[in-house]
C-alpha cells in the first residue's frame, strides 16, 4: 500500500518514514546515565521515606529496583531527543509521570486489592509512587 496513511511508507527519496511520512530515524541521543543512578537513588529514597512514615520497612533492595524505570525512562527520553525536549520540557513530567500513570500504579492497585490492603493505604502508595517517578523527571530535566 502507498499513499498518505501507508505507515512504513518511502517519502520517494529513499528515507523511511512513519505515519503521515513523517520523517523517522533510527538514531537515539545517547542515554545520560549518571542522572538515571541519580534518579534511581532518588526515587529509591522517596519511597523509603514514605514507607518508613507509613511504619514499613522496606528493604535497602528498593534502590536497585528502581534503576530499572529509571533506565527506561532515560531511554524514553533519549528517543524523543534533546533537540525535542528543549523546544518542549514538559515532556519530562509526562513521560515519568505517564509511566507510573499507565503502567505502576494500575499494577500496584491490581496486587494490593488482591492482597486485602485498604483504599486508603493503596492511594498513599499510588501517590508516593507518582512523586518518586515525577521526581526521576525532575532529576533528567535538571542534568539535561
Amino acid at each position: 500500500m502507498s499513499g498518505p496513511f501507508d505507515p512504513y511508507g518511502s517519502d520517494g527519496g529513499g528515507e523511511a518514514t512513519v505515519g503521515f511520512h513523517a520523517p523517522y530515524s533510527d538514531v537515539m541521543d545517547p542515554i545520560n546515565w549518571a542522572a538515571v543512578v541519580i534518579a534511581a537513588v532518588l526515587a529509591a529514597a522517596v519511597l523509603w521515606l514514605v514507607g518508613r512514615r507509613q511504619g514499613r520497612g522496606r528493604g535497602d533492595w528498593i534502590c536497585l529496583l528502581q534503576i530499572v524505570p529509571a533506565a527506561m525512562l532515560g531511554h524514553a527520553l533519549a528517543r524523543i531527543g534533546a533537540d525535542k525536549l528543549v523546544e518542549k520540557p514538559q515532556l519530562y513530567a509526562m513521560q515519568s509521570a505517564g509511566l507510573a500513570l499507565a503502567i505502576v500504579i494500575p499494577a500496584l492497585w491490581i496486587v494490593q486489592t488482591r492482597d486485602g490492603v485498604s483504599a486508603r493505604a493503596i492511594g498513599r502508595d499510588s501517590a508516593a509512587f507518582l512523586l518518586a517517578y515525577l521526581v526521576m523527571g525532575a532529576v533528567f530535566w535538571a542534568m539535561a
